[in-house]
């Protein structure tokens, strides 16, 4: 696995893609997120990565500062921006009540979510999946972006319901002004 990770080294996905960078995502910078397991860029711990790799696939603790007036739901996209395929891999999708004021470890496990958590499709299923980069691919960096929206994302009529869309069409289809959001970057390598 190392030697794939070697020859994969410069291709990542990047941040043009991601849904911070969506055209329908775009809202004030006024929300700070953080963790107690790790700061903004900082490494985070194997108890958050994959199974696959060894780690616990516990979420980190989340928290944000206060939410704009008029916030009606909460999206949280977790994305890996080096994952390496044209378009970030998305690790977690959920809904959150706004009246939730954090989030706990584990929190975003899809048979157990915590309270006002509803977990959506990811790219690799549902629920919270941690880091697994390829071995020797170097660091990559883990997006949980936090958006606080005017309207539910499940209030918009689609032809799929919110909990079967796959992560990138629900991505567009959210019409709501995103009234704040924030952004925190944990990294992780092999």
């Amino acid at each position: 696995m190392t030697l794939l990770g070697r020859l994969l080294r410069n291709r990542r996905a990047g941040e043009a893609h991601a849904a911070w960078n969506l055209p329908n995502l775009p809202g004030p910078e006024q929300l700070t997120l953080t963790s107690r397991d790790f700061g903004d860029g900082e490494a985070m711990s194997l108890k958050h990565c994959a199974k696959t790799i060894g780690g616990e696939d516990v979420s980190p603790h989340l928290a944000w500062t206060s939410l704009p007036p008029g916030t009606a739901q909460l999206l949280l996209v977790v994305e890996d921006m080096d994952v390496p395929m044209t378009k970030p891999a998305v690790h977690c999708l959920t809904l959150i009540d706004p009246a939730t004021g954090h989030l706990e470890p584990g929190a975003l496990a899809a048979r157990h979510p915590g309270p006002g958590v509803r977990i959506l499709r990811s790219t690799v299923g549902r629920g919270y999946h941690g880091p697994a980069p390829v071995k020797g691919h170097g660091p990559h960096r883990y997006v949980f972006q936090l958006f606080a929206l005017a309207t539910p994302v499940d209030s918009a009529p689609t032809t799929t319901p919110v909990d079967r869309a796959r992560p990138r069409a629900l991505l567009t289809t959210v019409t709501g002004p995103v009234l704040g959001r924030g952004r925190l970057t944990g990294v992780y390598e092999r």
